[in-house]
């Protein structure tokens, strides 16, 4: 029965590496390059969870949503965030209605832009932080209440959303319980010399992408379940537990770059992460369990936006990135050793 049951694992895993693989080259038919930033926002969609990317505009962060909702048989929706955006806007409200028979008049729930399967939350930190936070039980509960009445969202629900880095001026820095209820954030960079020459040869010619749907919600849905059912060995959860653990001050397991440079460090939220997004890399590595490695590649998606340097290291001018490489680094023997 045992062998039985792997053996369905085991063609499970690879039927979600095809599936994987063929969503990826429909996005590639338009984006370019960026091959981490595709994966990660891929393996947070399978992971069931929410994704922020940063950086300067022009780097194909819209574009990159708007080919992978071409890709899925989802209902998408898009929302510019601006200053003036209010949380009405984004989730709905109650209007008056007058019932034409009887001429009695009642309130009546418009629903908002937030009730789609993907939502891209365009330049998130130019609206106000009180906006902002009107995605936060939406991302977290899959649901929104209004008025007294809670409104379930349809599954899978995905939000994806952009930002310019914090130091442009008209934006606003997006409040910690917002960033938590992120999977990932992944950091945009630029095009190299050959990707650039593609770009150009795409958008300034006749070039037009077919991309097509290849996947519906509940094959999303399968993959989700999938993933929570990767083995993860008890020495590989230690190893996961002691890196979230290493990144608050002070703790048994701290480093000391992170008592001297960090404020606060990971939540919970941060190990489910962690958690999740190392099953799915073990899967497109065709396994069905987690190694050292997987969870090394999750670490800086999953917690660098859970990370709050203190005064010190923002003067030094440090990144959680580089803390979070030194935690690694100290952490991994320790783990190692415990095995």
């Amino acid at each position: 029965m045992a062998a039985s049951n792997d053996v369905q694992v085991e063609q499970a895993v690879a039927a979600f590496r095809s599936d994987f693989q063929m969503l990826k080259a429909e996005v590639g038919k338009m984006i370019v390059g960026h091959n981490e930033i595709v994966e990660g926002v891929l393996v947070a969609l399978f992971a069931g969870g929410h994704v922020l990317l940063e950086g300067v505009p022009g780097l194909g962060k819209t574009l990159l949503i708007r080919s992978l909702s071409q890709a899925l048989s989802l209902d998408f929706s898009r929302v510019q965030f601006t200053p003036d955006l209010m949380p009405a806007d984004i989730i709905g409200t109650n209007i008056i209605t007058e019932d034409p028979q009887t001429g009695r008049r009642g309130f009546q729930f418009q629903r908002g832009p937030l009730f789609a399967q993907m939502v891209l939350a365009d330049e998130i930190n130019r609206a106000t932080p009180k906006t902002q936070s009107a995605l936060l039980e939406a991302m977290q509960e899959h649901s929104v209440t209004v008025g007294g009445n809670r409104y379930v969202l349809e599954q899978p629900f995905f939000v994806m959303a952009t930002q310019n880095p914090i130091e442009q001026e008209g934006t606003y820095p997006l409040p910690e319980a917002q960033l938590d209820r992120f999977f990932f954030k992944l950091i945009v960079g630029y095009s190299s010399r050959d990707e650039l020459k593609t770009i150009l040869d795409r958008t300034t010619t006749g070039y037009k992408a077919d991309i097509k749907p290849v996947l519906k919600g509940e094959r999303i849905i399968e993959c989700q379940q999938l993933a929570k059912r990767i083995v993860v060995a008890p020495h590989v959860m230690d190893y996961i537990i002691r890196v979230t653990m290493a990144t608050h001050p002070n703790s048994q397991f701290a480093t000391p770059m992170v008592n001297k440079y960090v404020r606060w460090g990971s939540s919970p939220r941060g190990a489910q992460s962690l958690t999740l997004a190392s099953k799915i890399f073990g899967m497109l590595d065709g396994r069905y369990n987690v190694s050292f490695d997987d969870v090394k590649k999750s670490a800086l998606p999953s917690l660098r936006h859970r990370l709050l340097l203190n005064f010190e290291g923002e003067a030094e001018g440090l990144t959680t990135d580089s803390v979070l490489q030194d935690v690694l680094e100290s952490t991994k023997q320790v783990a190692e050793a415990a095995a």
